[in-house]
């Protein structure tokens, strides 16, 4: 019997800021551990979880009665932010893993690009979760050009001024907000895209960190080799903050405006959202089609993966702005169908237009 509490490590950052890329990671890269993930993603479909599944641990399905999706020890929390539903979505889980505890080491847990950490730390707190679990670390995941450039998340001034032309927000915080609050928060802050950053500009974002984190936590300046690191995502794995045990003392922005009967509504919660689904497709001639889109439409975020033509293995595809990256992430499975998919977030999306504009760059077999 495992006598010694579960640590969980909660991962937090806005769209795009590589939270997915570092989860991916430390599934592949970090062995001899038992890992279960709960993901909490904005959009119709988790793309997030499918480029996650099959790294994590393996377990039996939810059945009729559980309240979120599982597979391969993923948990799928999609009905709304972490931290608006803790005890709706959260705490049901929580004690699914509580019951399964001799067969997890550990948990991983990504928060929705706009979530904030807080409330789901306390739950850490409750009873039934408290005995048996603790946070060993809240990672803040911060976009380091977006920040360098005043922007703090990847091109989302389109979603600041949207929240802001709402005439029904009175206090929704502010991109700069948001950031305080997870930094606030962190027991580790992750810097990514460390390759872009000049020295002036790496400058700026640490001055901007060190003003809301404390002497003790420590600021990492990464790129996508962490991704392949396995000693230092182990390191991420055994922080042992114990972050349930002071988070209450933490003061934030979201606190404040609650503690003057604000009303609490999160950016994401006017989202748009819809999910494309093609063949096979050019890879080339997609990320051309994706790219015109992404500057003509209000496009926020693009996700997913795609079935290239003679390729095994499968590539998944992430767009953030009018940014575009890719990678194949694992070979295709003999009883999988290849076909093309992804979710794309932004705001007055027409999916059928989508779809067709990106039908474009099926192949002819597929058709």
């Amino acid at each position: 019997m495992n006598l010694n509490k579960i640590p969980a490590t909660v991962v937090t950052g806005f769209l795009g800021s590589g939270k997915t890329t570092l989860l991916a990671g430390m599934l592949r890269q970090v062995t001899g551990k038992r890992i279960a993930v709960i993901i909490n993603e904005f959009g119709e479909q988790d793309i997030d979880s499918s480029l996650l599944r099959g790294c994590a641990l393996g377990c039996e399905e939810g059945g009729e009665d559980a309240p979120v999706e599982v597979e391969n020890g993923i948990y799928e929390l999609a009905n709304g932010c972490i931290c608006c539903t803790v005890e709706e979505e959260f705490l049901p889980v929580m004690k699914q893993l509580v019951a399964r505890r001799d067969d997890i080491d550990h948990i991983l847990i990504e928060t929705s690009g706009l979530a904030l950490p807080k409330p789901l730390v306390q739950a850490f707190n409750w009873p039934e979760v408290r005995q048996h679990c603790t946070v060993d670390a809240i990672i803040t995941v911060v976009d380091g050009p977006a920040v360098a450039a005043g922007r703090y998340a990847s091109d989302v001034g389109k979603v600041e001024a949207q929240r802001r032309a709402d005439d029904s927000l009175d206090h929704d915080p502010s991109l700069r907000e948001l950031l305080d609050d997870q930094l606030s928060a962190a027991d580790l802050v992750l810097v990514t895209k460390n390759d872009l950053l000049d020295p002036a500009d790496r400058a700026r974002v640490e001055a901007l960190i060190r003003t809301r984190v404390s002497a003790s936590v420590k600021t990492l300046f990464i790129d996508q080799s962490l991704a392949g690191d396995k000693a230092q995502l182990e390191a991420l794995m055994g922080i042992g903050a114990a972050s349930e045990g002071h988070i209450d003392a933490i003061d934030n922005h979201h606190d404040r405006h609650h503690a003057v009967g604000a009303h609490h509504d999160h950016a994401h919660d006017h989202f748009d959202s819809c999910v494309i689904r093609l063949g096979e497709v050019d890879g080339e001639a997609l990320a051309e089609q994706l790219q015109e889109l992404l500057q003509s439409q209000e496009i926020y975020r693009a996700k997913g993966f795609a079935a290239l033509p003679g390729k095994p293995m499968r590539r998944v595809i992430q767009a953030v702005g009018e940014r575009q990256e890719g990678y194949f992430d694992r070979l295709w499975r003999a009883d999988e169908e290849r076909l093309t998919q992804l979710v794309i977030i932004g705001k007055g999306l027409d999916s059928a237009a989508l779809q067709r504009a990106l039908a474009g760059a099926e192949v002819a077999a597929a058709r």
